[in-house]
């Protein structure tokens, strides 16, 4: 059974850091395309990163450019997202998810998602 489990959520207050797991099990997620998802309350779900299969090419939302940083560890079947300097719009819920679609953008191109982990930024 293909499973995404994200972990590494908690209440942190504004300027700190958090680190945000996801460890894949089921298959190999190699040669797939990784993405963070969050969605705030009474909001959609908006795209925050992804990273390319071997890492070569990551992708970042405007809003978290310069301040969070996606990676992966494919023999741990893992990605990260390193979260620096939170705001208190980055309250939301935190989706991991795996595709081998071509637009790291958009969540339809996504087969796989987490149950999501909770982040929120005090003042």
């Amino acid at each position: 059974q293909v499973q995404l489990v994200e972990s590494g959520g908690g209440l942190v207050q504004a300027g700190d850091s958090l680190r945000l797991s996801c460890a894949a099990s089921g298959r190999s997620f190699s040669n797939d395309l990784m993405g963070w998802f969050r969605q705030a309350p009474g909001k959609e779900r908006e795209f925050v990163a992804a990273i390319s299969w071997n890492g070569g090419n990551t992708y970042y939302a405007d809003s978290v450019k310069g301040r969070f940083t996606i990676s992966r560890d494919n023999a741990k079947n893992t990605v990260y997202l390193q979260m620096n300097s939170l705001k208190l719009e980055d309250t939301a819920v935190y989706y991991c998810a795996a595709g081998q679609g071509y637009n790291p953008y958009t969540d339809y191109e996504y087969d796989y998602w987490g149950q999501g982990t909770q982040v929120t930024v005090s003042s």
